[in-house]
């Protein structure tokens, strides 16, 4: 299975998918973290995949988002950003909107 092919499948298992280093609970650096706490602000449900955990999609989601850094933030398969673009989401309130209108039924 390609690559793209297994990014695809993750984005369309959650809603809303958090591409990070480490894991909510043990963020492996200070953007992941802020963004974990950005979402958590939010009240947001969300999944996560830890980009340390498997090297063909770390390297293979640069390509496919054309956003060279992590964390990379998902909704609806859509990419949001990075943590700079949660965090001006999150102060003029439009986070919150989106994370409310990925997660209703």
């Amino acid at each position: 299975m390609s690559v793209t092919v297994r990014i695809e499948q993750l984005l369309q298992s959650a809603p809303v998918l958090l591409f990070m280093k480490g894991s909510p609970d043990f963020p492996q650096c200070g953007f992941s973290g802020q963004a974990v706490q950005v979402l958590d602000a939010c009240n947001a449900q969300f999944v996560h995949f830890n980009i340390f955990e498997d090297e063909e999609i770390r390297e293979g989601l640069k390509s496919y988002s054309n956003w060279p850094t992590y964390p990379q933030l998902y909704i609806k398969g859509e990419l949001i950003g990075g943590c700079d673009i949660m965090i001006d989401l999150y102060k003029k309130g439009e986070l919150a909107q989106l994370l409310a209108a990925a997660t209703e039924a």
